[in-house]
């Protein structure tokens, strides 16, 4: 992956290059950042706040009643099994060969699949031999931590671009290596004297070598930082959970741990600075799950080693943080796909209970559930096994079931409109504003999704998986990146350009309990000179059956070319020259389309990219047939029977 760069470039390029494997790389403040030191009073203080034993996640082995307890969960049980079967077969090989295909040939998946099973086998291992108590599985988690250790580097091949880990070049940070690290130290601690002393010493000089050493430098400014250390996206968090965790499991020295506590309370503040202060993530609600899910981690792990003195869930940008998860669901579980999300993306529900506990935010849904679960990394299901902060906070009186009507995100331009409580509609929209250099960009300014019941039937189609493409100079290549796989228009011929300055400005905003209006000038996505207007309006009607109409107003100083589009997965079918009908099972919605009297066409066409679904969407185009210097282009989307 690529570094961010201080050059000055072209905003599209710099968007391209401040792209790692999890979004933009935006940093705030680097420079300053990058020779700013921790302070050592901090240190000091924190120190004083540590136990003097390191402790991670969970319990040891030797706490019989409490594994005989976790035995008992259906979830530790079945990991029993799996770990027999890990007996049966043998690591899977991951050969130098292999780490050089992202290199070679772009393809993140082959590598990763192979990855994923050989650290797989920590967490099951390590919790098998907690439950059982026999000693069985030992001499298997020490071979895979033999074969984890001897691996040339623990950062992954799509992060090692110019192969100086491979190579023994530099020992960076990343995704990869940290949550590696983190997951062998969690094993290490629970695990304990059950280990052979070799094997203990092998984690711990492992540990030492790919992630202590190279970090203190960092920290103290021996040597270039990470660019993660001072980036906004899901990086930061969800390295210095791993960093931090990893110290605070097995470093015996408390003045040691005292460092990477203060380092994460100094640098976890970038990450947050990577939402918009209402609280909206751009990385979409896939990355919220992960990012803000180990910034969560990072916070309770924090909090447990310092007997609750320090909190960084505290801070009002992480309260705000908090409520993106449950204020971004559009109605009846299903959240809009924005930036390089899935469309089926829902909050990881242990997460929702932890922050609605914690914060007091008495959401209901999430409020009962019960997180203790085999599931997920090593030390995420000991964190959620064994009494946290949230867990000891008893669920709300009263309480709610979410943010009612709508959510409006007013730094970040997204609005959420649903139907009122016990009404006759049961249409829903998310509609989007933001620019195009947000985190995981996507460029889809003016965008929409509209769900009926609990089908999104027309939408934003979410991201691609992942290659070298998908984070290089062509990423908007792609028509499910670029403005082509959305339903905005496309101007004079163009589509949209990249880079914070194409953005959408809120012309008017009207609230009520009957219907919402927002009107978004987004004339500044598009690179056109003969553009003199173009305002997207947006109105959502909770009466009756619900509605919602968009319209767009353009103006130009000479004929150009204008359209717009819908985006969906669905089947469709023509009603009229004027009206189309999208339909999933029992719900369909019906599409009425004016254009003032100038002529249109639909013009359907599959989108062909490598998306994660089964499926490939459909983008309906909708062109007038003459150039024109003015227009009025409206779409009605009602419920349709």
């Amino acid at each position: 992956m690529l570094k961010p760069t201080t050059r000055r470039q072209s905003p599209s390029v710099l968007t391209i290059f401040l792209f790692i494997l999890a979004g933009a790389a935006s940093v705030r403040g680097a420079a300053a950042a990058e020779t700013a030191q921790i302070d050592k009073g901090r240190i000091s203080e924190i120190a004083a706040m540590l136990g003097e034993k390191p402790k991670g996640f969970g319990a040891p082995i030797s706490d019989r009643a409490a594994w005989e307890a976790l035995g008992k969960n259906d979830s530790f049980a079945a990991t029993l099994s799996e770990a027999q079967e890990l007996l049966q077969s043998p690591i899977p090989e991951q050969s130098d060969d292999l780490y050089l295909d992202f290199s070679r040939t772009g393809n993140r998946t082959r590598w990763q699949r192979v990855s994923g099973q050989r650290r797989g086998r920590v967490s099951t291992l390590a919790l098998a031999e907690c439950v059982e108590n026999k000693g069985r599985f030992v001499p298997a988690f020490e071979e895979i931590v033999r074969a984890l250790c001897a691996e040339r580097t623990w950062v992954m091949p799509a992060h090692d671009a110019k192969l100086t880990n491979f190579r023994g070049e530099s020992v960076d940070i990343d995704l990869g290596s940290s949550a590696l690290a983190w997951s062998l130290a969690t094993a290490d601690y629970l695990l304990a004297d059950k280990l052979k002393p070799d094997t203990r010493r092998l984690i711990r000089d492992n540990l030492e070598r790919r992630i202590f050493q190279p970090y203190r430098d960092m920290a103290s400014g021996k040597r270039t930082k990470n660019w993660w250390m001072t980036g906004t996206n899901n990086w930061n968090a969800v390295c210095l959970a791993g960093v931090t965790g990893t110290a605070l499991a097995v470093i015996d020295s408390r003045d040691s741990r005292a460092l990477f506590v203060a380092a994460a309370e100094h640098y976890s503040k970038n990450f947050l600075d990577g939402f918009t202060d209402d609280g909206y993530c751009s990385e979409g609600l896939g990355y919220w799950n992960y990012g803000f899910g180990y910034y969560v981690m990072l916070s309770e792990m924090i909090h447990q080693a310092t007997g609750g003195k320090l909190d960084l869930l505290q801070d009002n940008k992480a309260k705000q943080a908090a409520t993106f998860g449950s204020k971004i669901e559009i109605i009846n579980g299903v959240n809009p796909a924005f930036a390089d999300c899935s469309i089926d993306a829902r909050p990881g529900s242990k997460l929702m209970y932890f922050v609605s506990r914690r914060l007091g935010m008495g959401l209901r849904r999430w409020e009962q559930l019960d997180p203790v679960s085999a599931g997920g990394s090593l030390y995420e299901s000991m964190m959620y096994s064994f009494p946290t902060s949230a867990s000891e906070t008893p669920p709300a009186q009263g309480g709610s079931e979410g943010p009612g009507i709508r959510s409006w995100f007013d730094k970040a331009g997204i609005l959420i409109c649903r139907p009122a409580a016990n009404s006759a509609a049961r249409m829903a929209v998310a509609l989007k504003g933001g620019h195009n250099n947000e985190h995981h960009n996507h460029n889809d300014v003016g965008s929409f999704v509209v769900v009926l019941g609990d089908k999104a039937l027309l939408l934003d189609p979410g991201g691609e998986v992942y290659t070298a493409r998908t984070f290089s100079s062509r990423r908007y290549e792609s028509k499910v990146l670029n403005s082509f796989g959305h339903p905005v228009p496309v101007v004079a011929g163009k589509l949209q350009q990249t880079g914070e300055q194409a953005c959408a400005r809120v012309v008017q905003q009207s609230f009520t309990d009957n219907s919402d209006t927002l009107v978004l000038d987004i004339s500044s996505a598009y690179d056109v000179p003969e553009l003199k207007k173009l305002e997207r309006k947006f109105v959502y009607s909770r009466s009756g059956s619900g509605s919602l109409s968009v319209t767009d107003e353009v103006v130009f100083s000479k004929p150009c070319d204008f359209g717009t589009a819908l985006i969906t997965f669905d089947t469709w079918q023509k009603l009229s020259g004027s009206s189309l009908k999208i339909q999933n099972g029992k719900e369909a919605v019906r599409v009425s389309i004016a254009a003032g009297g100038a002529d249109f066409e639909i013009q359907p066409e599959t989108i062909q990219e490598d998306l994660s679904g089964d499926k490939d969407p459909t983008r309906l185009g909708i062109h007038l047939t003459r150039p024109v210097t003015k227009a009025v282009v409206s779409l009605t989307i009602t419920p349709a029977e």
